[in-house]
């Protein structure tokens, strides 16, 4: 892989592993990686309140990681694409890595 490729935005790229800098949103991720979820589930299951959580997901969503769907008044996050999944699969194997 060739960063200086021309199709290759450093500055966006550095943006995603910014917000992938964060341990709560690392997390999240890392829930999704699993099933969908709520907002309240989410916030349930980190011990977290749901403003927070909101907050973080809005973050992800804006740097296209997460997407949701709305089931009435409910709306559900899941990973965006397998490509989220990859990446934080070969993070975790990275930092695993003896």
């Amino acid at each position: 892989m060739d960063l200086g490729h021309e199709g290759v935005d450093i500055q966006q790229l550095a943006e995603l592993f910014k917000v992938l800098g964060d341990p709560t949103r690392l997390r999240i991720v890392r829930l999704l990686l699993n099933s969908e979820m709520c907002v309240s589930d989410i916030a349930e299951t980190m011990g977290m309140g749901q403003s927070a959580i909101s907050h973080q997901l809005r973050v992800l969503r804006q740097a296209r990681l997460v997407t949701f769907r709305k089931e009435g008044k409910t709306a559900w996050y899941s990973l965006n694409d397998e490509h989220v999944a990859v990446l934080l699969q070969q993070g975790i194997e990275h930092v695993s890595h003896q």
